[in-house]
């Protein structure tokens, strides 16, 4: 017998998520739970018409849990993945600094992947659309470091758009997040391919 996972609280799956990975007790919810509380977070947003200000999104976020997608041809869309928890082995971090220009919606990301000893840095520019919750942004920095030693520190090309350009762009031609539930320890978000997204605040 299948369990009624639209019965339970999506705050208390995501919050019981985000203890048991930080190791602060309790069980993980399965993927197919957390991936249907994520699903009832869009929903309720999208019914709310729920907006949040770009402070609430300052700070370093740690990946928790994402899921993929995949083409279906009968149906002629995507449908979302299974998800998975991302291997504690791995810590993979968004974060978004206090330098945003908050009238104009623009500001910097940070995406960046350690895997000890080598630490991956992406850093780029974003803008953000506060009615629509969305936050496109474009990568144009990359550093590598081995062992605390930066190995690589360079500008590089997303193959988007040129750094002067950027605030030129449709929104829609960009890589972005439609962030739908956002909180002191928690946000999630749907990407742009249409996977779904959750981190935890990095305490």
């Amino acid at each position: 017998m299948m369990a009624d996972l639209t019965s339970v609280d999506f705050v208390t799956v995501l919050s019981q998520a985000a203890a048991a990975y930080r190791g602060q007790g309790g069980i993980r919810p399965s993927a197919e739970i957390l991936v249907n509380a994520l699903l009832q977070a869009e929903k309720a947003a999208k019914r709310q018409r729920l907006t949040y200000p770009l402070e609430s999104l300052l700070g370093k976020w740690q990946l928790c849990f994402a899921t993929g997608t995949k083409k279906v041809r009968e149906r002629g869309g995507i449908v979302l993945g299974k998800g998975l928890y991302v291997p504690k082995f791995i810590a993979i971090y968004i974060s978004f600094n206090a330098t945003w220009e908050q009238d104009s919606g623009r500001g910097e990301i940070g995406n960046q992947v350690e895997f000890s000893p080598v630490l991956l840095k992406l850093t780029g520019l974003v803008q953000y659309l506060g009615k629509k919750n969305l936050l496109a942004f474009d990568f144009n920095q990359m550093l590598i470091s081995v062992f605390g030693r930066i190995v690589y520190n360079r500008a590089i090309r997303s193959g988007k758009v040129q750094t002067e350009d950027f605030y030129k762009q449709p929104i829609a031609k960009l890589p972005f997040f439609a962030f739908f539930l956002v909180t002191e320890n928690f946000i999630a978000a749907r990407g742009r391919g249409g996977g779904l997204a959750f981190w935890i605040r990095e305490i």
